[in-house]
C-alpha cells in the first residue's frame, strides 16, 4: 500500500531543533490496513551514540531490541533487521518526528511524539462481563521441578459439585491467562463458553508473566510442558474435579505442549489442538515466513532469498549439538557471509542472538510427530483455513499421519473455513487483521470444541 507522506518539517527548523534531546519515550500510531497499532520507542544515551527498544502494547510485546539507533542532523534512523523493520524520521520544530516505518517491503507513515497516546477502544462484543453466571477462583500451584509458582483462574460451573475439566495452554511468547493479544482475550472467551456448558476450566499466566513467578526468556517448550503437568496435578487435588475426565486444550505452541504432556501421562483423558503444529519447528517457521511475506506483497525474489538464508541458519542449528556460545558464533559467521552487505556487525550479532536463544534452538529442533505417535487418548485437531502462521493442510496432515502411525483410532481432524490463526472469521488471514476484527473467537469453532469435549466426558 503506497501513500504520499507530507512532511511537516520545513526550512524554518532552527538550530535549536538539532540540539534537542532525543532520549526518552516516543509514541506513535502505526496505520496499517484496516486499523492502527501503537508503537513506543524508548531511546537512551549510549557510550557511542544511542540505544533503544521498541514496545508494541497492542501486541503485548515489550523491550524488543532495536539493533541500530542513529540520530544525526535531526534525522532519526532505527533498524530491527531480524524483523525486517526500518524507521526513518525527521524531528521538526514542533518536537514531532515525522517519518516512515518500513517492514518486509511495505511502507507506512509513522509520526512520533512525546505525548502518551490512547488508542481508540475497539469493541470486543464476545468478551464476558462480570458478574459471571458461574464460580471463579484465583488460584496458584507449584511446578515442583523448577520451583515456579503459577497463578491462574479456575472456573467451575457451580461452587459445589464434581466436574470434568480442561487446562488451556497458551501459544508462543509471554502470555497471560487470557492469552491476551491485540485487545482480544480468547482464553477468557473459551473459558466462559466451556464453563457454561458444564466444564471446569483452568487457565494460568505463563511463568514470569502476570502473577506467575519464574523466568520466561530462558524457558523452552519442554519447560512449559512441566508447568502444564503441574496444573494437572493441581486439578487432581481439587475435590470439585472428576479426576477421570481431565483434558488439555492447546493453541499454537500450546498445541505442541498438549501432546508432549499427554504422551508422558496416563492422567490426560483427551486433548484438543487449536492450530497445533505437526511439522518440525524449522520447517514451520520457514513456511510461516513465506506465507506471510507473500500475502504482504513481498517480491518472489526477496522471499526466496530470505528462505535460502534462514534455511541455512536453521539447518546449522538443527544439526548442531555444540554449546550455546559456539553455536552462536557459527551462526553469526554464516549470517555475516550471507548478509554482510545488507547488515552491519551489530545487526548480525543481534540476529544471531535471537535465533540461537534457548527457546528458538529447542523449537527449531522440536518434531511434534515424536510425541503425537505416543498419544493414546482421543484427539481433536482444528485449524483455520486461512491460517498463515500454522498453515492448515500440511500441519493437519502431519498430525493425522503421526497419530495414525502410533495406532490412535480416536482422532478427529477438521479444517474450519474462513478462519485465521486466532480462529477469527477473516478476509486474508494476515496477522495485520487480528486487531481490526471485532470477533475474538469464532462461535463455530467454540461449538466444535465444546460438543467434542462433552462427548469425551459423558
Amino acid at each position: 500500500m503506497k501513500k504520499t507522506i507530507f512532511f511537516l518539517a520545513t526550512v524554518l527548523v532552527s538550530l535549536s531543533t538539532f540540539a534537542q534531546d532525543i532520549t526518552g519515550q516516543w509514541n506513535g500510531f502505526l496505520k496499517v490496513p484496516g486499523g492502527q497499532l501503537r508503537l513506543e520507542f524508548n531511546i537512551t544515551k549510549a557510550e557511542n551514540g544511542y540505544s533503544s527498544t521498541m514496545d508494541s502494547p497492542d501486541q503485548g510485546a515489550k523491550g524488543i531490541p532495536v539493533t541500530s539507533t542513529v540520530f544525526e542532523n535531526a534525522t532519526l534512523k532505527l533498524a530491527i533487521p531480524n524483523a525486517n523493520i526500518v524507521y526513518e524520521g525527521e524531528l521538526n520544530q514542533y518536537n514531532v518526528i515525522v517519518g516512515t516505518f518500513k517492514q518486509s517491503g511495505q511502507s507506512f507513515p509513522l509520526n512520533l511524539s512525546r505525548e502518551k497516546l490512547e488508542k481508540q477502544v475497539i469493541k470486543r462484543p464476545q468478551e464476558p462481563q462480570k458478574p459471571y453466571s458461574y464460580y471463579t477462583e484465583e488460584i496458584t500451584f507449584e511446578n515442583k521441578i523448577d520451583k515456579d509458582v503459577l497463578a491462574g483462574t479456575l472456573s467451575l460451573p457451580q461452587k459445589e459439585g464434581k466436574f470434568p475439566a480442561v487446562i488451556l495452554i497458551t501459544g508462543s511468547g509471554p502470555q497471560n491467562r487470557d492469552e491476551e493479544l491485540l485487545g482480544h482475550k480468547p482464553f477468557l472467551v473459551i473459558a466462559d463458553y466451556l464453563t457454561k456448558k458444564g466444564i471446569a476450566v483452568l487457565r494460568f499466566d505463563d511463568r514470569g508473566v502476570g502473577k506467575s513467578t519464574g523466568e520466561f526468556k530462558t524457558a523452552t517448550t519442554l519447560d512449559f510442558a512441566k508447568d502444564v503437568q503441574a496444573g494437572v496435578a493441581y486439578l487432581q487435588s481439587r475435590k470439585e474435579i472428576d479426576k477421570s475426565k481431565i483434558g488439555l486444550i492447546g493453541h499454537s505452541e500450546g498445541g505442541i505442549i498438549a501432546p508432549i504432556v499427554a504422551s508422558n501421562s496416563k492422567e490426560i483423558d483427551f486433548i484438543v489442538l487449536l492450530a497445533g503444529t505437526g511439522i518440525r519447528g524449522d520447517q514451520l517457521l520457514l513456511l510461516q515466513k513465506e506465507k506471510i511475506e507473500r500475502q504482504m506483497g513481498v517480491s518472489e525474489d526477496e522471499i526466496q532469498k530470505a528462505q535460502q538464508t534462514f534455511k541455512g541458519a536453521y539447518d546449522s542449528i538443527v544439526k548442531s549439538s555444540a554449546s550455546h556460545d559456539i553455536l552462536k558464533g557459527k551462526v553469526r559467521s554464516y549470517l555475516k557471509t550471507k548478509l554482510g552487505t545488507a547488515m552491519n556487525d551489530t545487526q548480525i550479532s543481534a540476529l544471531s542472538s535471537q535465533i540461537t536463544s534457548p527457546w528458538m534452538v529447542s523449537f527449531l529442533k522440536l518434531d511434534p510427530a515424536l510425541y503425537l505417535e505416543k498419544v493414546k487418548c482421543p484427539v481433536l485437531a482444528l485449524n483455520g483455513e486461512k491460517d498463515l502462521q500454522v498453515p492448515a493442510d500440511v500441519n493437519l496432515e502431519a498430525i493425522k499421519t503421526a497419530l495414525t502411525k502410533g495406532g490412535n483410532k480416536n482422532v478427529t481432524i477438521k479444517k474450519l473455513p474462513n478462519l485465521n490463526h486466532l480462529f477469527q472469521e477473516c478476509e486474508t488471514g494476515s496477522p495485520n487483521e487480528y486487531a481490526t476484527i471485532e470477533q475474538t473467537f469464532s462461535p463455530i469453532a467454540l461449538e466444535e470444541i465444546s460438543s467434542w469435549v462433552l462427548k469425551q466426558v459423558k
